[in-house]
């Protein structure tokens, strides 16, 4: 088994002579993309089909020398070869979108699109990726100005988002009398000792002085720029962009927001009993969020969490538990943190590779074998992903929290069956821990991104206003769930969602997830078997219609509160639960 991911399938190194090409030709072979878009061509399917074999061709050079520079960089953000290497493949992106912009406005100016798709089995299969194509015209940049807009996002918000990046991955935090990683010192948010999550809470809070007024003018930076890419591209808000990107309405994310909110006062009522469990009186302070419940401090090393995922998942799909194999086996894991690291974890996908790449900062906690869990189901969804054509694969990111959901949701209902109750206890709490951020820590999160792009419109919010707005928020999610004296004033800095420039409001996404991956869990639980292939299938068409659609296809109305009540419901069955054992 390997723990450190394997990057040599894509390039030797950063001096393999075929990276250097690969990079080097990507604005040659944009340009080839454009001047065919702009060829005279009588027949317009045989065009079509040549334009999508081209943009297979070229988006997947882009898929290779990306994962080999943005991968690098997320385990070694110093990496002076990674580093040089990004500003000419920021530059070629560019290009890229310039190029797309172009592409769209192609297929919108073709008057029989419909007819054309229906009349070729080719275009057929790439029948949404062409109509939503020429959907996007309507909100492209004006083409007079598109270049330079583009080529100033390179030294704006693109600029801040790396900034954020290397700052946190560099960052050093005094605790206890060492220099540990930021990312390590907040792993010890789910040590067995008290004291360790109160000090490490202390010191990470302290180290956010050293870049508070840096990581301040990244955040606005970035979201004033969203709202001016908002307006230039026609849309009423950035909200607005985002849920157009993401093929969703936003009557789905207002039922599902309206679900949410009806049950916090309940999702309330697990954090206080937890925070009793613990000794405390006036809620759950923020440091103990995460503390195992129990007399169990069992932890895992990476052999016993292998073993425990494949036996499991094995048994669901033998499908899944193959690739499981691979990952653990194959170099598709960087498991551990250290210096120069990246927090968190998260899943990147190679589709004409067929294999994934997982960053994960483990450290024996059941929480990240439920985290390698969750990120192992985004690298499931990307192999089922490959039974459709390339430009049909680009999932959506509410869509692309299902499966990483269903993961979690599977892991923690087959170690409940043989539980003993204390057992029962804690893996109710290692449930109900990453629900309720999924739930109300992401709400919050929203609102917390809406107070701050609003802002925008005005001035920027300085770091007082920031770690304000942030309490704010957080009293609005977790009411008296959490100690008002112990809360987390800058999750701003240390969530680099906030800081996406292609992706605004990266949170939501989350609870969507979260909700209908546990729905589709209920239905597995009623139908076996035969929800198997139903389920696998529905992951391959994630990228192929709207999310409305996608989700009607296994009869599922999102755009109702309906199905979300359900799903919460399927919470609250276990908050409730919890807080009888608590008693």
């Amino acid at each position: 088994m390997k723990t450190n991911w394997d990057l040599s399938v894509f390039y030797a190194g950063f001096d393999d002579p075929a990276f250097a090409a690969d990079l080097a030709s990507l604005p040659e072979r944009t340009q080839a993309v454009l001047d065919a878009i702009a060829a005279p061509q009588a027949d317009q399917a045989k065009k079509l089909r040549g334009l999508i074999a081209q943009l297979e061709q070229l988006y997947t050079t882009v898929e290779h020398v990306g994962l080999m520079i943005n991968l690098t960089l997320s385990c070694d953000a110093q990496n002076e070869a990674a580093n040089a290497a990004m500003t000419p493949l920021m530059r070629a992106e560019v290009a890229l979108e310039q190029m797309n912009n172009a592409f769209c406005r192609h297929i919108a100016s073709i008057e029989n699109l419909d007819a054309l798709i229906e009349s070729d089995p080719a275009l057929q299969a790439n029948a949404f990726f062409l109509r939503k194509s020429a959907q996007a015209a309507a909100h492209m940049l004006p083409e007079a100005i598109e270049g330079p807009v583009l080529e100033m996002q390179l030294s704006g918000g693109e600029a801040f988002s790396q900034l954020r990046d290397k700052l946190d991955a560099t960052l050093l935090v005094d605790y206890r009398g060492e220099q540990l990683p930021l990312s390590a010192v907040r792993a010890l948010a789910y040590d067995a000792d008290a004291d360790v999550r109160r000090d490490a809470y202390e010191a990470e809070i302290a180290s956010y002085a050293k870049l508070e007024l840096p990581m301040s003018y990244c955040l606005n930076s970035i979201k004033a720029e969203a709202r001016t890419m908002a307006s230039l591209k026609g849309f009423d808000s950035v909200l607005a962009m985002t849920l157009s990107h993401s093929n969703m309405s936003q009557k789905t994310l207002d039922a599902m927001w309206t679900a949410i909110r009806e049950a916090l006062p309940q999702l309330r009522e697990y954090l206080k009993a937890k925070g009793r469990l613990l000794g405390h009186g006036n809620g759950l302070p923020f440091y103990d969020l995460f503390a195992p419940i129990g007399t169990s401090s069992r932890t895992y090393t990476v052999e016993e969490a292998r073993g425990l995922l494949l036996d499991l998942f094995s048994a669901f799909c033998p499908q899944m538990g193959e690739m499981m194999r691979q990952a653990f086996d194959e170099g598709w894991i960087d498991m551990y943190p250290h210096a120069g690291k990246s927090g968190g974890a998260f899943c990147a996908g190679c589709y004409d590779k067929d294999i994934s790449r997982v960053m994960t900062n483990f450290t024996g906690s059941l929480s990240d074998v439920s985290t390698l869990a969750h990120e192992l189901g985004h690298a499931f969804n990307n192999r089922m992903l490959t039974r459709m054509p390339y430009l049909m694969t680009d999932t959506p990111m509410p869509l692309a929290e299902t499966a990483s959901t269903f993961n979690e949701t599977l892991l923690s209902a087959a170690m409940r069956k043989t539980a003993t109750p204390e057992e029962e206890l804690m893996l109710l709490d290692a449930s109900l821990m990453e629900n309720t951020q999924t739930l109300v820590d992401i709400y919050s999160r929203f609102l917390f991104e809406q107070k701050v792009v609003d802002a925008q419109a005005d001035h920027a919010l300085s770091v007082r206003e920031l770690k304000e707005t942030m309490l704010w928020a957080q009293d609005q999610s977790y009411g008296d769930g959490l100690d008002p004296d112990v809360r987390h004033p800058y999750m701003w800095a240390c969530k680099s969602h906030y800081y996406s420039t292609g992706m605004h409001f990266y949170n939501f996404p989350y609870a969507f997830g979260c909700l209908f991956g546990r729905g589709l869990f209920a239905r597995y639980q009623q139908e076996g078997e035969a929800f198997v292939p139903v389920y696998c299938d529905l992951l391959s068409r994630f990228g192929s219609d709207t999310i409305e659609n996608v989700t009607a296809s296994v009869g599922i109305d999102v755009t109702t509160p309906d199905f979300w009540r359900s799903a919460v419901e399927s919470i609250l069955k276990e908050v409730r639960r919890f807080v009888e054992l608590a008693r």
